[in-house]
């Protein structure tokens, strides 16, 4: 019988993000709309060595992890960072090293 760690709904959500960021050209992605602090369309495409189908499939799992948002505007999709899951996860790391010795 396999062992099974119950989640509250906030470590289900936390988990998912560090998920969605663990991969690198997510994170590097999130660390791309971070330094822009603003709205980005295609320009992630020329700064990543990566197609763009791929930088969209990225894209989207960190959409659907709430860790950024997208709006349209004319032919584009923007994204940006979602600020509430950045807060999200600077309390919870926050709340670890409040824990620390």
């Amino acid at each position: 019988m396999m062992k099974v760690i119950e989640q509250t709904k906030d470590e289900a959500r936390t988990v998912a993000m560090l998920r969605a960021i663990a991969h690198p050209a997510r994170f590097r992605i999130v660390k791309l709309l971070a330094a822009r602090q603003a709205c980005v369309c295609g320009d992630l495409v020329d700064e990543l060595p990566l197609a763009q189908s791929t930088v969209s499939e990225h894209l989207k799992v960190l959409k659907d992890a709430g860790i950024v948002r997208g709006t349209i505007e004319g032919p584009n999709t923007c994204y940006c960072l979602e600020p509430q899951a950045i807060d999200w996860l600077k309390r919870e790391f926050g709340a670890l090293s409040d824990a620390c010795c």
